[in-house]
């Protein structure tokens, strides 16, 4: 993870020969510093997967891409959406729920419920290994499960602690409906109840919480939630990271590996 939260968001996707961006809602300057931090040249990106056009997902977009010519894959909506921001970039077009490949990393886009124009989750795959992307959302839809059933890591936004949400003096309250209702973001106590279920599913090894709320979310308050959920499913053994705004995280190595307690349906 590059950064996440609402001050922006990008995550950096690696095997041995393709490396991908999702999203890029920080500064072309932050993110060209922060993949430097993780030994990758901004020039040698094999693309750029955008979930939906929000300015803490695309912000950084027009300028990073024009300047390291990287082509950005995003659906029709979406382009439309940010279309004077993709005036002078390779956009390559691709359609909800058709698969394609970006080096020998295998997509697969999917909607998902969120404000905006056609937001997306991803499934990525390489080499039998399957990394599920929900980076902001109201709720999951039969959908969402069905797409990610079987996956070994997932990013999950958790963006925020509902009575923290329901205490802050900062948003007023048509804010905190949005935030609240079924187009607009996972709580932690519902970013729990989806891991839950599909841990009931998937050899989920690795597991990535994100997107928090500076003033209405805590890293220990996401972190225990999922963990009590995960344990309640006989779950020990998932690794669990919070991603935060301020630094790169550490490399998280995705394996086909599936913990001891996980016995497939």
């Amino acid at each position: 993870m590059l950064g996440s939260g609402s001050a922006g968001n990008a995550m950096l996707i690696q095997s041995d020969s393709t490396a991908l961006l999702v999203d890029a809602g920080l500064s072309a300057k932050q993110l060209v510093a922060r993949l430097r931090l993780c030994d990758v040249d901004p020039s040698t990106l094999n693309g750029l997967l955008l979930t939906h056009e929000h300015a803490d997902h695309a912000g950084g977009l027009r300028v990073f891409c024009t300047k390291y010519e990287i082509p950005c894959y995003c659906n029709r909506l979406t382009a439309e959406a940010l279309k004077a921001e993709l005036a002078n970039i390779s956009c390559k077009l691709f359609t909800n729920g058709t698969e394609f490949t970006i080096g020998d990393i295998d997509v697969r886009p999917f909607s998902v419920p969120h404000d905006a124009a056609d937001p997306l989750g991803f499934c990525l795959a390489h080499d039998d290994v399957y990394f599920g992307i929900l980076t902001d959302l109201g709720h999951a839809t039969r959908l969402v499960f069905e797409s990610l059933r079987g996956i070994h890591g997932l990013l999950i936004e958790t963006n925020h602690d509902e009575v923290l949400l329901q205490r802050d003096t900062k948003r007023p309250w048509s804010v905190k409906q949005r935030i609240l209702s079924r187009h607009g973001h996972l709580s932690n106590d519902s970013a729990a109840q989806i891991v839950r279920q599909l841990a009931d599913s998937s050899p989920l090894n690795q597991l990535i919480l994100g997107h928090l709320s500076k003033d209405c979310n805590r890293p220990e308050l996401a972190t225990q939630r999922i963990d009590q959920e995960l344990k309640l499913a006989g779950r020990c053994s998932t690794n669990i990271h919070c991603a935060t705004q301020e630094a790169v995280s550490q490399t998280i190595l995705v394996t086909s590996t599936a913990p001891d307690s996980f016995r497939k349906l």
